[in-house]
């Protein structure tokens, strides 16, 4: 089983794959999940309305979309993620760009191992967890 990290239309971040990928795995342990087939495709916001509106039928940007292939306690799926939106967003919140794009990429690995973000209570626990998540990110468990 593997995560794959690919780029259209933009340069692939700067991310520790090895750490990252481990740190992953780590946070679907916690869940009770066990990584499958991760796709992480990094784009620029027209390719991710360009999904946005093919898949989903929605015609705006967005940072993220999970598509979930998840079968039992196995998360796979295929994640597109737009720098430009995080970049955006990242500059709007006042945040570091690398620390809002793993907050992104984690968000969707959140999605995989069910959590939703619908209702205002569901958006705290999505928070929540992210922000768990990065703890982690920041000081991995020995």
């Amino acid at each position: 089983m593997a995560i794959t990290y690919q780029a259209e239309n933009v340069t692939l971040p700067r991310i520790r794959r090895r750490e990252t990928t481990r740190w992953i795995k780590t946070v679907a342990e916690r869940y009770h999940k066990k990584v499958g087939e991760i796709a992480y495709l990094f784009c620029d916001d027209a390719k991710i309305l360009e999904i946005n509106r093919q898949y989903l039928q929605h015609d705006y940007y967005t940072d993220i979309i999970t598509f979930d292939y998840s079968e039992d306690n196995r998360i796979s799926g295929d994640i597109s993620i737009s720098l430009d939106t995080v970049r955006s967003n990242s500059q709007m919140y006042h945040t570091d760009f690398e620390l809002e794009l793993y907050r992104v990429m984690i968000h969707g690995i959140l999605h995989l191992c069910g959590i939703d973000d619908q209702s205002d209570s569901e958006k705290k626990e999505m928070r929540i967890a992210e922000d768990s998540a990065l703890e982690l990110l920041r000081n991995p468990l020995p």
